[in-house]
C-alpha cells in the first residue's frame, strides 16, 4: 500500500511538467526554428556608470560598486538566487564584460529573456534563460527546463576559475552566442521561441550557504547589434 501511495505521489509531482516535457520531446525530433533578429536601431547603452548602481535594482546588502567594479557579496546564507537587474528591458543585444569569481566555487551567470519572479522566494530572483559561468558552464532555464545547453567541456579549457575573464553574449532572434576570452564557446538556438521575452538583464549571486563574492566590470551593452562577435580572435 505504501509503495502504491509513493508511486501515485511521484506521478502527481510530474503532472505539471508534462506539457513542457512534451514540447521538449517534440522539438528534439527536429531542428530548432530560425527566428531572425529583431529590427531596430543599433545603439550603445551605458548600463553602468562605473560609480554607482544607477539604472539597476537589487538587494543593497548584496550589491555595491568599488573602484569601478560591481560586487555581489554575501557572508550569510543566500537561500534563493538573487540578481542585480537592469531597470530597462532588452531582447536583441550584445553584452561584453569582464567577470571574476573572487570567493567560493559557486557559479554565477547572466539572466535574460525571462521575468523577475518574486513568487519564487526572493524579490529579485529570476525565471528565464541563464548563461552560466565559471564553475558550471552552460545555458539554463531557471524555473523551467533546467539545463538546456551544455558547453562546459569547451569552456573550462578557456576559462579562469578565480581570475578575470572577458565574455561576450550576443542574443539575436532565438540565437545565443557566447564567447569566452576570445574563443567562441556556444552558438545555440532556443527551440521554443515562445519562451523568449523582452526582459531585464540580471547579474547572478547564486543561492549558497557559504560566503561568496562575484565581480563584474567593463560592462558594454548594445541594442540591436550587428551580426558578428567583437571579442573573438
Amino acid at each position: 500500500m505504501r509503495r502504491r501511495l509513493s508511486a501515485l505521489l511521484a506521478f502527481a509531482s510530474v503532472l505539471p511538467l508534462l506539457p513542457i516535457l512534451g514540447e521538449i520531446a517534440a522539438q528534439d525530433k527536429k531542428e530548432p526554428p530560425i527566428v531572425p533578429p529583431i529590427k531596430g536601431k543599433t545603439e550603445a547603452v551605458a548600463i553602468f556608470n562605473g560609480k554607482d548602481l544607477t539604472g539597476w535594482e537589487g538587494h543593497e546588502k548584496y550589491w555595491s560598486v568599488k573602484d569601478g567594479v560591481i560586487v555581489g557579496k554575501n557572508t550569510d546564507e543566500v537561500k534563493v538566487s538573487t540578481y542585480l537587474l537592469t531597470k530597462d528591458k532588452y531582447s536583441d543585444f550584445r553584452l561584453v564584460f569582464d567577470f571574476k569569481l573572487a570567493e567560493s566555487e559557486m557559479h554565477s551567470g547572466i539572466a535574460m529573456w525571462g521575468n523577475v519572479a518574486p513568487d519564487k522566494g526572493d524579490k529579485y530572483t529570476y525565471a528565464g534563460h541563464l548563461v552560466m559561468f565559471p564553475s558550471g558552464y552552460g545555458f539554463y532555464d531557471l524555473y523551467g527546463r533546467n539545463m538546456i545547453h551544455q558547453n562546459a567541456d569547451k569552456a573550462k579549457k578557456v576559462g579562469k576559475q578565480h581570475d578575470w575573464n572577458t565574455m561576450e553574449i550576443l542574443a539575436q532572434g532565438n540565437r545565443i552566442r557566447f564567447a569566452l576570452n576570445g574563443e567562441l564557446i556556444s552558438d545555440w538556438r532556443e527551440p521554443l521561441p515562445d519562451r523568449i521575452k523582452e526582459a531585464p538583464i540580471g547579474l547572478q549571486l547564486h543561492s549558497n550557504k557559504v560566503a561568496q563574492e562575484v565581480q563584474f566590470k567593463n560592462l558594454k551593452l548594445e541594442k540591436f547589434p550587428e551580426d558578428k562577435l567583437t571579442t573573438v580572435k
